[in-house]
């Protein structure tokens, strides 16, 4: 039986897989790899990237601030922009270290942690949002610009595999006994 410390990983395990597929997709792409875009005024792959790590801090900030101030630091020092210069080991490195904010705090909270709300300003409107919503915003978030990063490496003939024929779904579930 899981215990409910235990619980709360379970209900997101095969996130950790994504976020490798992430990682894995740019980790040993060029300059040029990463400056790529389908059509002007559209994202890089590069900026992608730098989105989907940015994305994660930015929504965290609302539900486990004290866990994302050292990276909402590093980004307030660039102006909230991606890097100019993106390279494989950095965009790779936040990946994993907002990866491992979010692991972090999964890790500590029970599935009862996740009905804690705050309040959320959009377009006037006042919501009360919970941890819930809030973790489920970030992962279809990955999801979504996982996808279009998959679709901009493919326009280059990069087809990573985790990414792409995997689904970025590492985790495999269990086999049956034969």
């Amino acid at each position: 039986m899981r215990s409910e410390r235990q619980e709360l990983r379970y209900v997101y395990e095969g996130w950790e897989g994504y976020n490798l597929s992430l990682i894995h997709a740019v980790r040993d792409l060029t300059f040029d790899q990463f400056a790529f875009r389908s059509v002007p005024g559209m994202r890089s792959v590069g900026e992608l990237a730098w989105h989907i790590a940015d994305g994660r801090v930015d929504w965290f900030q609302r539900i486990s601030p004290e866990r994302c101030a050292p990276l909402r630091n590093q980004i307030d020092l660039r102006n909230g922009q991606p890097p100019s210069h993106f390279s494989s080991e950095s965009l790779a490195g936040w990946l994993q270290a907002t990866w491992a904010m979010i692991d972090e705090t999964i890790g500590q909270w029970t599935v009862d942690d996740l009905g804690e709300t705050y309040s959320h300003v959009y377009h006037g409107h006042v919501y009360v949002v919970s941890r819930q919503w809030t973790i489920w915003r970030i992962m279809a978030h990955d999801i979504h610009h996982g996808g279009q990063l998959s679709e901009l490496l493919a326009m280059q003939d990069i087809f990573p595999t985790d990414l792409t024929l995997l689904g970025g779904h590492l985790t495999e579930p269990p086999k049956v006994a034969s």
